[in-house]
């Protein structure tokens, strides 16, 4: 039953800030100055022609009635066209998010396949060489800018070795299934070192909380070795925080991968939202933003499901 409400309660929790998300930035949006069925017909646009643009889009109505509008069709998956190109939204996005996806994907299982372990290994070995190093790594992770990262990647393993292309993607798309993972390494590697440095860092800081708790010392004279100790009775209570951060540190991906795609030159999400800010396109923009807020959402939903199953007692809170 608790397990239950737990869900309800969360499934609300995440209906209602979809939508208070989505009015924010239709609302918003519509602050900002111009006129999009100007910037559509540019010197053409005599007043009959803005006339006829502003009822076909249905800028001529009031905004509640507009947002109700968009709303319900966003719900059935319909994120509308833009006003400056005709293009589909929708398959606009989800051409994109082949790309940034995967990309956010192959970072977060590198992150979490690095950063954890090495995170427990400088909390168990926080007073020696290597735990001491392991640390700095991390910090130093957290200190340099990302698309520096990506720089030094790219002058590495694509000019100086030409491991992996520089940048782009393959026009074929993932029809070429090497050429578009050899695309993705160097970026996904760079997202992987900045997220993956802050995760380590709670790691550590959550393993050690653990080696300190009296049930881990009862189960150190029961004769275990530290790392047998954590294995056998504190991942599980050390996992909490991280994936705590875990989902914090993906939604941050999501918004990261925009520089990335930058520095790479990836046809992503990101890439296409840079764009379309730059050509005032906000019908496109909104959607963007939308579906980007809703991963987000949906990211720390997981995350909350999660919790409850690591840590039951959070179903009761």
């Amino acid at each position: 039953m608790a397990t239950a409400f737990y869900l309800m309660r969360r499934l609300a929790l995440l209906v209602a800030s979809l939508i208070a998300s989505s009015a924010l930035v239709f609302f918003l949006l519509r602050l900002l100055p111009g006129d999009l069925a100007q910037a559509r017909l540019g010197i053409y646009g005599t007043p009959e022609a803005l006339n006829q643009l502003r009822e076909e889009y249905g800028l001529d109505r009031p905004l509640t009635t507009q947002y109700f509008s968009w709303l319900s069709n966003a719900i059935r998956g319909d994120l509308g066209s833009s006003i400056l190109t005709g293009a589909d939204i929708t398959s606009e996005l989800l051409s994109k998010a082949t790309v940034t996806l995967p990309l956010i994907g192959i970072a977060s299982l590198l992150a979490v396949i690095f950063a954890v372990p090495l995170g427990m290994l400088a909390a168990l070995r926080r007073r020696k060489w290597d735990g001491i190093a392991v640390s700095t790594v991390s910090q130093l992770g957290i200190a340099v800018p990302t698309f520096w990262i990506g720089v030094i990647f790219v002058t590495m393993f694509a000019v100086q070795t030409q491991a992996f292309p520089p940048g782009g993607f393959p026009f074929g798309g993932w029809a070429d299934f090497g050429g578009a993972v050899k695309s993705l390494v160097l970026p996904a590697c760079t997202l992987a070192f900045a997220q993956g440095a802050v995760l380590m860092r709670f790691a550590r800081s959550a393993t050690i909380d653990v080696i300190q708790q009296d049930y881990f010392r009862t189960a150190r004279a029961t004769g275990l070795s530290r790392a047998g100790a954590l294995r056998v009775h504190g991942i599980r209570n050390a996992m909490v925080p991280v994936v705590s951060v875990l989902g914090i540190q993906i939604s941050t991906l999501i918004v990261g991968a925009i520089i990335v795609e930058s520095v790479f030159a990836l046809p992503g999400i990101g890439q296409m939202l840079l764009q379309d800010v730059s050509v005032r396109d906000y019908t496109k923009v909104q959607g963007t933003v939308a579906f980007i807020t809703a991963l987000v959402f949906a990211v720390s939903f997981s995350v909350d499901l999660l919790l409850g199953v690591l840590n039951p007692r959070l179903r009761n809170q």
